[in-house]
């Protein structure tokens, strides 16, 4: 047995930790809405884990696709862009099916999932909105999990600094050769997936009968896109197309979407509360 950067090696076998920690994000997420069913009466756990294989598979094909059609700036320099993933499936180094060397992108991973999970529902006739929700909340903790793969594989790290928390990279690009530290970008977004987790599931417990069915796959959406926009300007192996960073713009473009559709979802309740205040200020005054 021997340990090592990458993995773990058992005689012939590897066991790549970044693998090992992507599989114990799934199951700790899974593990989570499994528990918000059993606390829901209309719902069974056990759909959790029979729907786990959908999710897992499609999941892992979204995030897959999602890389090689939008490849990072490093994997382009490399060579490897869209055309070259499209040529070379079977590279048995950095081709399509090489999962573990890294490369699988949330937005893919996010969009395969919910896929997986629509299929199942309908399939047998589950309460779609309802279970999307509840994978929404669980999604940042396999995130915050998940991203931990990400520092193994020295895939996300952010621009030099000189704050204390900064860490070191074996291979930077070549315009930061001179650079000792960066910016731990995977663990800024594992600290907010966790938050952001911990607040959706106060939130579910507490208040879901305000909510709407749906609504909480929008908290998502806004909670992730915020960081995910914001780390962008840290980030450096960014993905472009057209000039555009892809992330950052998709990022934007789900805080902006979640916030209308919340807006839309709810304009009777807002008004109703801001024509209240209205009325209670009125009174106010005529008192006075």
């Amino acid at each position: 047995m021997d340990f090592h950067r990458r993995g773990l090696d058992m005689g012939p076998l590897t066991f790549h930790w970044y693998g090992l920690i992507i599989v114990t994000g799934v199951l700790l997420a899974a593990a989570l809405v499994a528990w918000l069913a059993k606390r829901d009466k209309d719902k069974d756990p056990d759909h959790v884990w029979d729907a786990l294989i959908w999710i897992v598979v499609l999941a892992v094909i979204g995030a897959r696709v999602w890389h090689v059609l939008f490849p990072s700036v490093s994997s382009v320099e490399a060579g490897r862009t869209a055309a070259w993933y499209l040529t070379h499936p079977f590279d048995l180094h950095d081709g399509i099916f090489v999962v573990w060397s890294g490369g699988l992108s949330i937005f893919g991973a996010v969009i395969g999932g919910a896929l997986g999970i629509i299929l199942y529902a309908r399939r047998h006739k589950l309460d779609m909105l309802s279970w999307l929700d509840m994978a929404a909340i669980s999604v940042p903790l396999g995130q915050a999990v998940g991203r931990w793969g990400n520092y193994v594989n020295e895939e996300l790290y952010g621009k030099p600094t000189d704050l204390p928390w900064g860490i070191t990279v074996n291979h930077p690009p070549a315009k930061y050769a001179n650079a000792t530290h960066f910016h731990p970008l995977f663990l800024y977004e594992s600290l907010w997936n966790l938050l952001a987790c911990a607040v959706l599931v106060t939130i579910w417990l507490r208040y879901r009968d305000r909510f709407k069915k749906g609504d909480f796959v929008l908290l998502y959406m806004i909670a992730y896109g915020i960081i995910r926009f914001l780390l962008e300007f840290l980030r450096i192996e960014i993905t472009t197309s057209g000039g555009v960073n892809v992330s950052q713009a998709v990022s934007a473009a789900a805080v902006i979407v979640g916030l209308i559709l919340l807006m839309m979802r709810h304009r009777a309740a807002l008004l109703a509360r801001l024509r209240g205040s209205d009325d209670s200020h009125d009174q106010s005054q005529a008192a006075a």
